[in-house]
């Protein structure tokens, strides 16, 4: 069902949203740019005529958007309007035709065009090697030592060219396939598979799940058990993990006054990770719609750092490269303003011919360079085995 050329898709457990063509294409850029995609779709929305007699979450107009880490970046945020958008939940699928001028004949439902070729891609190190990420974490932790700030997230990236006729819907599905419990994402050329969700809104409800903190699973039954107590039981994890869940509490109490968090953090089992997490939940008070919500969390201590200034700069000056949309805001939003989105984690964005993988670490005072180095191997697993052939 994908569109073989320009995949659109948000998904999980294998029910979501496909999308299939383009009818709008709106784009942002710079500090702004929540806040006028966020303008824009009221615009949009009070202008369209809307028919949508199933009223439910992902029906009626919808876009699709994928946003810039970095107010400074020169990648450009989208949110993207398909032409046709197929979406599936737990006990109904359903079709939506998007387009100017009705009653002119809608869109049809294109007939599935099989996978071409296999992709096999070898990533190689971008602007920041081995060595370059652990000096950069070397470098963060005396910063934190001195007093400048409490944590911050350093990420790094693969780069790799995508073979002539590769179908990328292959690193899609076996994303999708691998990881069912996260986000499988694409939008524009950026693709991933989320553990994490930014903020969901839904019929006045809010909800958010913190991520912060990981290890390794284990080889076997017994160490991958030891392993998950081992991260529950880490005083640095269990301090990265607070200041991430007091972050995003503080952002939305703006919007939510009885806003929560989980009185513990849990162990979330992944198939390449474990995670300390949290969920959050509220209700709205204000009317704030999910792209509103976006605005006030990105960027959270998760993938940004404490405090969120400070943590910024300095990784401005320590990372070489612009992460684009690597950890920022990726999902979609509907007319009435609910939507689901997710922090771009596990991620990579495709352009020309070229695709550019990224991950990173929470650095904070106790933080040992090499071991961070692996935690961002460990990140990489997702996109780098969906760049392998499936034996």
């Amino acid at each position: 069902m994908l569109d073989r050329r320009h995949p659109l898709l948000w998904s999980r457990r294998g029910f979501g949203l496909v999308g299939i063509g383009e009818a709008v294409r709106l784009e942002f850029c710079g500090p702004t740019r929540f806040a006028d995609a966020a303008s824009a779709w009221r615009t949009l929305v009070a202008a369209a005529t809307i028919t949508d007699p199933l009223r439910r979450t992902g029906t009626g107009l919808i876009a699709l958007g994928s946003f810039a880490f970095s107010d400074h970046s020169a990648e450009t945020s989208v949110l993207i309007v398909p032409e046709l958008i197929v979406g599936r939940d737990v006990d109904q699928s359903w079709v939506t035709r998007v387009g100017a001028g009705y009653p002119a004949p809608p869109p049809a439902v294109p007939p599935a065009v099989p996978f071409g070729d296999d992709i096999e891609v070898t990533l190689r190190p971008g602007s920041l090697d081995a060595n370059g990420y652990v000096a950069a974490v070397t470098a963060a932790v005396s910063r934190i030592h001195d007093h400048e700030l409490s944590k911050v997230v350093l990420a790094r990236e693969l780069v790799g060219t995508l073979p002539a006729g590769g179908d990328i819907r292959r690193v899609i599905d076996a994303l999708g396939t691998r990881y069912p419990d996260c986000w499988t994402f694409c939008v524009d050329g950026f693709l991933g598979a989320s553990p994490e969700t930014l903020v969901s809104v839904d019929g006045g409800s809010v909800s958010a799940r913190v991520l912060a903190g990981s290890a390794a699973r284990g080889t076997d039954a017994e160490s991958d058990q030891a392993a998950a107590v081992a991260l529950a039981t880490s005083q640095k994890d269990q301090d990265e993990h607070e200041f991430a869940v007091q972050n995003v509490l503080a952002s939305l109490r703006a919007h939510s006054a009885d806003v929560t968090a989980s009185e513990q953090p849990f162990t979330l089992k992944l198939p390449n990770l474990w995670h300390l997490a949290s969920d959050i939940e509220g209700e709205l008070t204000d009317g704030s719609t999910s792209l509103d919500l976006v605005r006030a969390l990105h960027p959270t201590a998760a993938v940004a750092g404490t405090p969120t200034k400070t943590a910024l700069a300095l990784i401005e000056e320590l990372e070489p490269f612009d992460r684009g949309r690597y950890a920022g805001p990726v999902g979609w939003i509907g007319a009435d303003g609910d939507g689901e989105w997710a922090v771009a984690l596990r991620s990579a964005q495709v352009r020309d011919g070229t695709i550019t993988a990224y991950a990173g670490a929470g650095i904070v005072s106790e933080s040992v360079p090499q071991r961070e180095l692996l935690e961002t191997r460990m990140k990489f697993r997702p996109i780098v085995e969906a760049l392998a052939p499936i034996e």
